[in-house]
């Protein structure tokens, strides 16, 4: 009689992230990606001890495809520019596994990449040593959080999108003047959140960083 086939971890994760393209990490399960495999929940539970590890490590692998080829080059401020696009890209490829890195992390060794070449970029930028993981951790929670938010746009059907659309025009243009005077001032230039992400986020990260910058001694 033949055995059950012995997934590697490999081939797991590339079947749950692919799982994770059309779902979200609410709806998605270790006994849905087991049917999706083939076997039983108990076989993956041999390679994760939980969902969450699993969710971690699918996400460890987008971290480890942002970091593949690259190299530092430029100042600080261009290196921690540099991994913020290279991330922001990986996670544009497959904007489920965003919010999945938002809310859960990842500990592995894309993980420990990323953390490695921001520290360094941050302790050449010359903050004292004691000052790096508090700089560390904003710009991290910054990008982690423009990252997620477009990423949530992109995960929209153009039905849904163009349904928020029409939501946005009403809210905006139909609002009240004597109960939104602001709003209704600046209705004609208001722009939607899924407009113009790449800018917003270059602008928003740039300002972070000539914060960090004024900061020093």
């Amino acid at each position: 009689m033949t055995g059950r086939r012995r997934w590697s971890t490999e081939e797991i994760l590339d079947t749950a992230a692919e799982l994770l393209r059309t779902s979200d990490a609410d709806s998605f399960s270790v006994r849905k990606l087991a049917a999706a495999l083939g076997t039983d929940s108990s076989s993956l539970y041999r390679h994760f001890r939980n969902k969450t590890e699993l969710l971690r490590a699918v996400a460890d692998r987008i971290l480890l495809t942002a970091m593949d080829g690259y190299r530092p080059e430029g100042d600080w401020k261009q290196r921690v520019t540099t991994l913020a696009l290279r991330l922001r890209e990986a996670f544009g490829e497959q904007p489920q596994l965003a919010g999945v890195w938002g809310r859960f992390g990842s500990g592995g060794t894309g993980s420990r990449l990323v953390m490695e070449e921001l520290l360094q970029a941050l302790r050449t930028s010359g903050l004292p040593d004691e000052e790096v993981p508090a700089r560390y951790h904003r710009i991290v929670i910054l990008v982690a959080a423009l990252i997620a938010s477009e990423a949530g746009i992109g995960t929209l059907t153009s039905k849904e999108y163009e349904q928020g659309m029409e939501q946005f025009r009403v809210a905006v243009l139909g609002a009240d003047p004597e109960r939104f005077p602001a709003l209704s001032h600046f209705a004609q230039d208001i722009r939607p959140l899924g407009v113009d992400r790449q800018a917003a986020f270059d602008e928003i990260l740039a300002a972070q960083l000539a914060h960090i910058e004024a900061q020093m001694p």
